[in-house]
């Protein structure tokens, strides 16, 4: 019994080793270092003491269950391009016939079939969505399998929220399209978010955007606007493809469409007559879902332990405080507060009398934060109290200011000048790289 165990590990460790790439072996460790830190259900002891003036110090004790996101998850699914890969996916698409031999067009026609018959959309077999879905398959499964992880977390939240106004549960699926997923995806036009709302159409559903705080990367606020804004385009056109197509170019090209048409309403028959990326958006759209529902069928399985909605909690801000001071306090990782809180455009949560901000935290981090509140808001204090005041004559707060490039300027040092991160400079300045020139100028949105 021994030497047949022997001999079927040794065999599994061929298989691996000849038929998988580099990729799939690293998401094959990281997938079991997952299985062995939920087995073992390790836990440990944090303990932070902060001193205060010299004088005061205080020590953070908690006991806290094995975290689900390490490191290697947060490098693994949060530093990726995925948003550039599925926006020039859509924007760029081709439909050129593909040799994909593990999907047949039969068998794709059947799956079509039973999809169509238990959504409102209208899932047809053509030629056309058919080259979309094998070149997705064929072209963009690494991507895909990232995103399928990353649905762990979003899904969930997006589920109950289109259930509250009574809408398809498949317009989740939309966000994959618009965004990727990436809370803080930023399209060249300006469209921002997990829903990609352009400022004006944000500010349309109550979705604030100032210097701090932009409401369209917030995944509950911008899930909610985009179901309002979902469910008025269907009352308009009382169709989902064109509701779609309305919600990637606007109510207005695609009326413009159905007249150039001459009266048709639907999508395929308009689609001729549409911007060059609405007419690739319902494509898109439906080899998405296509794909998340037959994903275990074509291997691509929820790779990545995301911390599910189930598993965070929100806590009211009652202070200005840095994702910085947090994470001091917490030993949250920065990227892992940042992707549980992406409407906070400078890694600064502001207070302001009688509005609400709120804090999301991994459930085991809450009471941490809670039982030290007091001591962390006298924490934060202290650390803004040390910090050089401006000149109120010179820049007053919020202010952009206009640097110019010196000698020996690098971003990573101006950043910390301003208290600002290298991504927000880049942001700022449409930055394709981290290269600069003297003379330079640049856009900053100094954190005081």
């Amino acid at each position: 019994m021994k030497q047949k165990l022997i001999f079927l590990v040794l065999v599994f460790t061929g298989f691996l080793s000849f038929a998988q790439q580099a990729y799939q072996d690293q998401m094959a460790l990281l997938k079991e270092i997952e299985s062995d830190i939920s087995r073992k259900k390790i836990t440990w002891e944090t303990t932070k003491e902060l001193v205060l003036n010299d004088s005061i110090s205080y020590t953070l004790q908690d006991i806290v269950e094995a975290k689900e996101i390490d490191s290697l998850w947060l490098a693994f699914l949060f530093d990726t391009d995925r948003y550039t890969e599925m926006y020039k996916a859509v924007s760029e698409q081709t439909y050129e016939e593909v040799v994909y031999e593990d999907l047949s067009t039969e068998l794709l026609k059947e799956r079509l079939e039973e999809l169509n018959s238990r959504t409102p959309f209208e899932i047809e077999y053509n030629p056309k969505l058919e080259n979309v879905i094998k070149q997705y398959l064929k072209y963009r499964k690494r991507g895909l399998t990232r995103i399928i992880g990353l649905s762990k977390y979003y899904f969930p939240m997006f589920e109950e929220v289109l259930d509250k106004h009574n809408l398809p549960l498949e317009l989740k699926y939309l966000a994959v399209v618009e965004s990727a997923l990436d809370p803080r995806a930023k399209s060249p036009a300006g469209a921002s978010g997990l829903w990609q709302f352009m400022y004006q159409t944000g500010k349309a559903f109550d979705l604030e955007s100032n210097s701090y705080v932009d409401d369209r990367n917030d995944p509950i606020l911008s899930t909610e606007a985009a179901s309002e804004y979902l469910s008025y385009l269907h009352d308009i056109f009382d169709d989902w493809d064109l509701a779609l197509a309305a919600y990637n170019s606007g109510p207005g090209n695609v009326s413009k469409a159905i007249r150039r048409s001459g009266g048709s309403k639907n999508y395929w028959n308009i689609r001729p007559y549409l911007p060059r990326e609405t007419a690739n958006y319902l494509p898109a759209f439906l080899a998405t879902m296509y794909i998340f529902e037959y994903a275990e069928e074509h291997g691509l399985y929820n790779e990545g332990p995301l911390t599910p909605i189930i598993a965070t909690d929100t806590i009211h801000v009652k202070e200005r405080i840095t994702f910085q001071q947090i994470n001091k306090v917490t030993d949250i990782p920065l990227k892992e507060l940042q992707y549980l809180n992406p409407s906070y455009k400078l890694d600064v949560i502001p207070y302001v009398e009688n509005k609400s901000y709120i804090l999301r935290l991994p459930i085991e981090a809450v009471g941490t934060f809670v039982a030290n509140e007091e001591n962390i808001y006298a924490y934060a204090k202290e650390e803004f109290d040390k910090r050089e005041k401006p000149n109120l004559d010179l820049l007053k707060e919020n202010e952009r200011v206009r640097y110019r490039v010196k000698s020996g300027d690098y971003l990573g040092k101006i950043a910390n000048q301003y208290r600002v991160s290298v991504n927000q400079i880049k942001q700022w300045n449409s930055l394709g790289n981290n290269n600069l020139r003297i003379g330079q100028m640049l856009i900053i949105i100094p954190n005081l």
